[in-house]
């Protein structure tokens, strides 16, 4: 086992050093530059900034630069935010988008997966049917139509909770909601199914002929087999979760990666986006690796390569 994740640890470079280099490779080819204003700078301020930023060489000096101080973990200064460096403002940001995204992974998994095992133990009820239409509007729904609506009918129209910010617990309810809504409803809709298809399967028939209880039937026969598709979708959605949601973070005002990612891909900060995006696809290895150890975790036919079991 420590063989195996020794090894997928070391095959992270590569593919980090991949999306790098396209990531650098688009930003650069993309129209327009980070010193483009309404009014056009002067030749030598121009060129002055162009020198401050390193951005006055060809391009294969650039992106040698730039995989030179990524080596060293330096992600450079941020063109947008004068006098910060990128791994500064991400230092900042990160905590904020880590505890939005664990608090909507919570409610996700723990709502999701409630109301797709009691959708699929009554299978065809009124109950199942309900859970249906909504998690249909839930998979359907932008993010921004519940964003908006949590905002006018509960902060502004009951007053119960803050609109927007990031100055409390109190102030994560509304976003947190807003940014678990569509993966709550997929993750029902998913446990649901395979509810459905694990009651009738045999070891589940026989156990019941043997007299277990049906709530351990449940627990120890449905809900085990029903959360291997759940976890299929755990990987990209937890790196989803924790990196932020870019509308999410726009409607309430949060101070997360998405809102500066948002900025600097507007404001053409190339750092910064290139430091978002190395965070996010680190998080999406690291969750998919996860992954595979609890699938081996869960059933025992699973065995991860190299492990000596």
């Amino acid at each position: 086992m420590i063989r195996y994740v020794a090894g997928r640890l070391l095959a992270f470079v590569p593919v980090l050093w991949v999306v790098a280099t396209l990531t650098f490779a688009l930003l650069r080819f993309l129209p327009g530059g980070p010193f483009d204003k309404e009014k056009t700078l002067p030749p030598e301020i121009l060129r002055n900034l162009e020198r401050r930023y390193a951005l006055d060489g060809t391009l294969a000096e650039q992106y040698v630069d730039y995989l030179g101080r990524l080596v060293r973990f330096d992600l450079g200064p941020s063109y947008k935010y004068v006098g910060r460096d990128v791994t500064d403002i991400l230092a900042d940001a990160l905590p904020v988008s880590v505890e939005l995204g664990l608090l909507a992974l919570v409610i996700a998994l723990g709502g999701g997966i409630s109301l797709g095992l009691a959708a699929g133990a009554r299978h065809g009820s009124a109950l199942d049917r309900s859970i249906g239409i909504a998690t249909l509007f839930g998979v359907s729904a932008p993010s921004f139509v519940i964003g908006a609506g949590l905002i006018l009918g509960v902060a502004l129209g009951l007053d119960w909770l803050p609109a927007g910010l990031w100055e409390g617990p109190i102030y994560a309810i509304l976003p947190a909601l807003t940014l678990a809504a569509l993966p709550l409803a997929y993750i029902a809709q998913l446990t649901r199914a395979q509810v459905v298809a694990v009651m009738d399967q045999d070891y589940v028939r026989t156990a019941r002929a043997k007299g277990v209880t049906e709530g351990r039937v449940r627990r120890h026969h449905v809900l085990r087999n029903a959360l291997l598709a759940v976890l299929t979708y755990f990987g990209p959605l937890l790196a989803i979760l924790l990196t932020g949601s870019f509308v999410v973070e726009k409607i309430y005002a949060i101070p997360g990666m998405g809102r500066f990612f948002v900025t600097a891909v507007t404001n053409r900060d190339y750092p910064l986006v290139l430091g978002v995006t190395l965070v996010y696809a680190a998080l999406v290895l690291v969750s998919n690796l996860a992954v595979d150890l609890l699938y081996a975790w869960l059933d025992p036919r699973i065995r991860v390569s190299g492990d000596p079991r």
